[in-house]
């Protein structure tokens, strides 16, 4: 099992800038190191009329619409921050203040692995207080027609997850991972967001993908990819729906010790999920690396 003893921040700001998916304005991005204990938050630092402070929580997800949006209390909103979330949990990142200058979260090529990038450039500093992990005791599990998002009891982070599209470019596609910091830059950091091109009129009708092409989303037009480059993986799809579930489930505010099983869900199940859980107190706990490595044996 990998786990990891203390908690951790940046050592330096990492800052990066692009496009958002949806809203399709260019944001600048700086992740700062923050002090033990304070979790990941997101400052809208173009707001000044009212409190701009964001906490990633479960319970803050307001909107779950192709992408996870986060709001405060004053109806601030950051959005489609999944790909940073799940860059900093597997990175070992606890403690951080994300600060942007606009609505949404840059989509960079539709992957953490730009995120990745910036946060290996920045560094990792521990901080001298254990980190803590949420460990599953019980089955949690929501549902919703044929789809489901389950999190079980197991030794160390798991990760499955089934699609099933009509289109033949994805047709039915399962990944099961035990994941770690290096499983996720090998197996799901690279794996690209994706979308049917007949969806796109509709989509931006609604106010979504104003910032979506193939530099940053894997296009499907009936049954083909019309990337140019093509594919990063055969079963890139399912793989982008793995990294976007644990992006979600920090939101929980801990790394997992469980197995989270996803089948046809998105984040809107992922999120229920997450409530699901914090509303069964029996079915988890907190506990630290030392506890963890007893519970193995």
């Amino acid at each position: 099992m990998s786990v990891q003893v203390y908690q951790h921040t940046l050592k330096s700001p990492a800052l990066f800038a692009g496009v958002g998916v949806h809203a399709g304005a260019y944001t600048r991005v700086s992740v700062k190191p923050a002090g033990v204990d304070a979790g990941i938050v997101f400052v809208r630092t173009d707001i000044t009329d009212r409190d701009n402070v964001v906490p990633a929580r479960g319970r803050a997800v307001c909107k779950t619409q192709l992408g996870t949006v986060i709001s405060n209390e004053a109806g601030v909103t950051v959005a489609t921050i999944e790909h940073l979330m799940a860059a900093l949990v597997m990175l070992g990142v606890d403690n951080a203040v994300v600060e942007l200058d606009g609505p949404e979260m840059p989509i960079m090529d539709g992957s953490s692995a730009p995120f990745v990038r910036v946060l290996d450039r920045a560094g990792l500093r521990s901080q001298d207080v254990a980190r803590t992990y949420i460990e599953i005791l019980d089955t949690v599990e929501v549902l919703d027609g044929d789809k489901r998002a389950t999190l079980r009891p197991a030794d160390a982070f798991e990760v499955a997850f089934d699609i099933a599209f009509d289109s033949a470019a994805i047709g039915r596609q399962s990944v099961d991972l035990a994941m770690d910091e290096q499983a996720f830059r090998d197996e799901l950091a690279d794996c690209r967001t994706f979308g049917f091109l007949s969806d796109v009129e509709a989509l931006r009708a609604m106010g979504l993908a104003r910032g979506g092409d193939m530099n940053n989303c894997v296009v499907i037009d009936g049954d083909e990819v019309l990337n140019p480059e093509g594919l990063r993986r055969p079963d890139e799809f399912v793989r982008h729906k793995a990294l976007d579930a644990i992006g979600d489930l920090f939101l929980l505010g801990a790394p997992l010790l469980g197995r989270f099983e996803g089948v046809l869900a998105g984040h809107g199940l992922n999120n229920a999920l997450v409530r699901a859980l914090l509303a069964r107190p029996d079915a988890w706990r907190v506990t630290t690396f030392a506890e963890a490595l007893r519970q193995v044996g």
